[in-house]
């Protein structure tokens, strides 16, 4: 059987560090197989300023643009380098910063060459564009993934991405890949209001384990505004991935909920909007940065009984590195010529789905 090592890396809308894994693909198209060998987390140091001011609409100049996509892209290869550990891969598969998301408009930023250039592998990235092109929103691009990776899981489940936001993956497992059985959607703000709450009445860059959150009681007041803002947008119906409509929310709050207070608040907001969106899935697979906040957890627990909520860990796929090990599916899979994105999810208009990803061959 064909076996591939790629590459995949995904910078997330928290903008706290580059996520890389090595993954091991068998076979070709929906047909593949992927397993994850290794990963590794690390932070972007003084990108990161840079790259939320950007996210965060400040006003820069070309040349301060053009110097974070090449930052960025010196980020990856040193990741890449230390992820690769002296191996050859043969696809990379890189995501970028996205730094302005309002389709059709979006920007993943990053400089793909220089990747290309030093590893000496096709490089794929810009993975929204084409559904963007099409109508679609662009995102979630996961879900196709998350089927494949779920393929032998006996029952139905949803798959919970607690990232900068949250974006959940339906009509999984039970069954192999059937692609008109999958749904996905972005739901709400996550990592990215309960990392703002941690910065401004913490002075941290974030709640660790949400520990603050987990001493902390919930304000009624202040859950029942946060809860209508999470409710629009995950009603909206469309893509996220910036915006700030929840900072309002923490300055009208901050002086009067302490701290702990505020940030158990966000958790059984958001909680709340998660279960919503995947009631009625038999088991609910939790990954990403926010699987490491109990408290968010816990709130998750509470307001999705009766489904089962665990770990995509106790399946194999790694929390921490889902991400990148998505994009290293998806890049395999553009490599094979198979639509990323499907119309159910995304809203594109095209039958059958665009091919998507930009290439930079070596």
């Amino acid at each position: 059987m064909e076996r591939r090592l790629v590459v995949g890396c995904m910078t997330g809308t928290s903008i706290d560090g580059i996520d890389a894994a090595l993954v091991a693909i068998e076979g070709r198209g929906l047909d593949l197989r992927a397993f994850i060998v290794r990963g590794i987390s690390r932070p972007l140091g003084d990108l990161a300023r840079g790259l939320r001011d950007a996210a965060e609409q400040r006003p820069l100049s070309a040349s301060r643009f053009t110097e974070l996509a090449q930052g960025l892209a010196a980020a990856h290869v040193r990741a890449i380098t230390e992820l690769l550990s002296g191996d050859k891969c043969d696809l990379i598969a890189v995501h970028g910063q996205t730094v302005f998301h309002a389709p059709p408009l979006s920007w993943q930023m990053i400089n793909p060459t220089p990747i290309a250039h030093t590893f000496g592998v096709p490089v794929v990235f810009d993975l929204r564009a084409a559904d963007l092109a099409s109508g679609g929103q662009g995102a979630p691009i996961t879900p196709l993934s998350d089927a494949i990776l779920l393929r032998e899981f006996p029952t139905s489940a949803a798959v919970v991405n607690l990232g900068g936001f949250c974006n959940v993956t339906t009509g999984v497992g039970a069954g192999g890949v059937q692609i008109g059985r999958i749904g996905g959607r972005d739901v709400c703000a996550c990592n990215h209001i309960l990392d703002a709450i941690a910065r401004a009445t913490m002075d941290k860059a974030y709640d660790e384990g949400g520990m603050g959150a987990l001493s902390g009681t919930i304000d009624p007041e202040a859950l029942d505004g946060l809860l209508a803002i999470l409710s629009e947008q995950s009603m909206a119906g469309r893509s996220l991935g910036t915006g700030d409509e929840v900072m309002g929310w923490i300055e009208s709050h901050r002086h009067r909920v302490r701290a702990p207070d505020m940030a158990a608040t966000a958790c059984a907001a958001i909680g709340r909007a998660v279960a919503e969106s995947v009631r009625g899935a038999g088991t609910v697979l939790l990954a990403g940065g926010g699987a490491k906040n109990m408290a968010l957890v816990r709130a998750i627990r509470l307001a999705a009984v009766p489904s089962t909520v665990r770990f995509a860990d106790e399946l194999g796929i790694s929390s921490t590195y889902r991400e990148p090990l998505a994009i290293a599916v998806l890049g395999a899979l553009c490599q094979d010529r198979v639509p990323i994105t499907l119309p159910q999810v995304t809203g594109c208009g095209s039958v059958p789905p665009p091919i998507s990803g930009c290439w930079v061959l070596p």
